[in-house]
């Protein structure tokens, strides 16, 4: 298993954490990993993108455009802003939420109606997920960027026993359980 992962996301989604479990994942499975992220005014609700790099052996943590295996965006429009990283039949896994950046909630600008129309452009396969109603029932909205890794990595067949141990290895006992069950309630989601 070689992969390059985008996540993409709003500051305080989690996007670190859910990199951090990738890296976890792919040492469980004795494979090479490297992270990086990449953020502007994160701590004020703005963009970040972090990289994550999965091989027998990683050099380097970032990539070019179009060579994403996946982009795993946490928000509709983060996936749009990051769809020219995804190669040419990858995969755009996308949360369905809508958090609008500043000029649009300030009225400057439009939040696009047409994020999947563009998406579309693209030659890659986009898998949706509602991941707030399931952090929703687990009364516990900070585990949004789990129920997203569920899904993602049932979308991409990746073991999911191994994904266990990773998140064991990556959340403090206090949210474990419920981040164990975030992360079931996405993976079954994709299948079922």
């Amino acid at each position: 298993m070689n992969f390059n992962i985008l996540i993409a996301g709003v500051g305080g989604q989690g996007t670190l954490l859910a990199s951090k479990i990738f890296g976890n994942y792919a040492q469980l499975i004795g494979k090479d990993c490297k992270v990086s992220e990449v953020h502007g005014m994160a701590q004020r609700g703005g963009s970040v993108v972090t990289y994550v790099r999965i091989a027998d052996k990683v050099y380097s943590p970032l990539f070019d455009k179009k060579q994403a295996d996946v982009v795993l965006a946490f928000e509709e429009l983060e996936a749009l802003r990051s769809a020219g990283y995804v190669k040419d039949g990858g995969i755009i896994v996308i949360n369905k939420q809508n958090i609008y950046p500043m000029p649009c909630a300030l009225g400057l600008a439009e939040y696009p109606s047409d994020i999947y129309e563009q998406l579309a452009e693209y030659k890659a396969t986009v898998r949706k997920i509602d991941a707030i109603s399931i952090a929703t029932k687990l009364n516990n909205i900070r585990t949004v960027n789990i129920a997203m890794l569920g899904f993602c990595a049932a979308v991409l067949g990746l073991k999911k026993e191994v994904f266990v141990d990773a998140i064991k290895r990556s959340v403090g006992e206090a949210t474990l359980e419920v981040n164990l069950k975030a992360f079931e309630g996405g993976f079954t989601i994709f299948s079922s």
